[in-house]
């Protein structure tokens, strides 16, 4: 494949993980292959050159934000387009981050028809706009999907589409058994952005102070995504006069999740991370009115969480907008602390929502598509 340029959009954190991994496969099967575009540090440093590192300024979430910084976001649009132009890649591979990448490919499909665009994680439309399958079909010539019944769903609107595998598949525990936990120690997950973590710690925070009422013995660890993440979180803490009976780790998440008993989890991977990782929990979120309200006009499933997605039922508790209530959050933690049949219930439907996954490395399956799809192309 001589001189093939691939150029890649990622806008968040996750995308430059999962867009790192990427590329180190594609560059063991296509040594001389040239990356280009726009995504994290990760990314940058193993494609270098003019590879742009961006995500600091592009990772927001909420409908009020996108909306705030809609004139920078116009502004990059237009430039990703005008860079892509200039460089004339074989392929142009967007990762995730579908309230940009989702236009861009439309965009690019109107300006540039022959060139070929793979999305990689595929966007949750399944979600919230299920109409928009039939539009994405005509732009994107590959969809490489990261939960097993996706596929299915895109290629009814005749839109290629691969499952490759979710990427948490790598980096969690495999095997049956559940490692072993200190019966005292309850984790709290309240996000990796700052935004998430004002909205859900502070609730999280006083929901950990009922269960220390009710046993004197309980201890908290936060897993912070961040080191200006824990200093929020210091200062929630230091402000409600709290620090005692928390510890606070940095970016450590998965092994947090090994250690602790039970966990309070912010809505997002990290429920499916979670779930993988055989830890019982109850799943959080609040968000801004503004964006709670838009977003029940078009969701279009009844859970939030993906692990109950995927069982077509509850299966971990949810505690979503109003309903997130300090008091009711603690009594489903005491639950399942104390009560082995809703634990061992809990531990059994994770089980199967993890048979649907296999084994196999995300990246590598995305990559082997990718040379595929280009040599087809060429």
């Amino acid at each position: 494949m001589p001189e093939a340029t691939v150029y890649f959009v990622a806008g968040e954190r996750s995308g430059d993980d999962h867009g790192a991994a990427l590329l180190k496969a594609l560059r063991a099967r296509v040594p001389e292959m040239r990356f280009l575009g726009r995504g994290g540090p990760k990314m940058r440093s193993l494609a270098g050159g003019k590879f742009r590192d961006w995500i600091d300024d592009t990772a927001v979430v909420g409908l009020w934000e996108v909306i705030r910084r809609y004139p920078f976001f116009r502004k990059q649009f237009q430039a990703t387009i005008s860079e892509i132009a200039a460089v004339k890649p074989s392929a142009v591979v967007l990762i995730d981050y579908p309230g940009f990448n989702l236009r861009l490919a439309h965009a690019l499909h109107l300006k540039f028809p022959e060139l070929r665009i793979i999305y990689y994680i595929s966007p949750q439309v399944w979600a919230w706009n299920r109409r928009r399958v039939s539009q994405m079909a005509q732009s994107i010539d590959l969809m490489l999907c990261i939960f097993p019944f996706e596929p299915e769903l895109y290629k009814a609107s005749g839109l290629r589409a691969i499952f490759v595998g979710h990427p948490i598949m790598s980096v969690v525990p495999s095997g049956n058994a559940a490692p072993p936990r200190d019966d005292q120690l309850v984790g709290l997950f309240p996000g990796s952005r700052e935004r998430e973590v004002k909205k859900i710690f502070p609730v999280m925070r006083q929901a950990a102070l009922e269960l220390s009422h009710q046993n004197r013995d309980l201890r908290f660890v936060v897993s912070a995504a961040s080191e200006p993440l824990a200093e929020l979180i210091r200062g929630d803490l230091y402000s409600k006069q709290a620090t005692g009976k928390f510890s606070i780790a940095t970016g450590d998440a998965r092994s947090v999740m090994g250690r602790v008993n039970v966990g309070m989890v912010a809505s997002g991977t990290a429920t499916l991370e979670a779930a993988l990782s055989k830890l019982p929990f109850v799943l959080i979120y609040r968000v801004a009115w503004l964006t709670y309200l838009a977003a029940r006009l078009v969701v279009k499933v009844k859970y939030l969480g993906m692990p109950n997605v995927l069982a077509n039922r509850e299966i971990v508790p949810e505690f979503i907008q109003h309903k997130a209530q300090p008091r009711a959050i603690a009594a489903a933690v005491a639950r399942l602390l104390t009560d082995k049949t809703e634990r061992s219930q809990m531990l059994t439907d994770f089980a199967c929502v993890a048979q649907k996954f296999g084994r196999g490395e995300a990246g590598v399956n995305a990559a082997e598509a990718i040379v595929t799809e280009l040599r087809h192309a060429g």
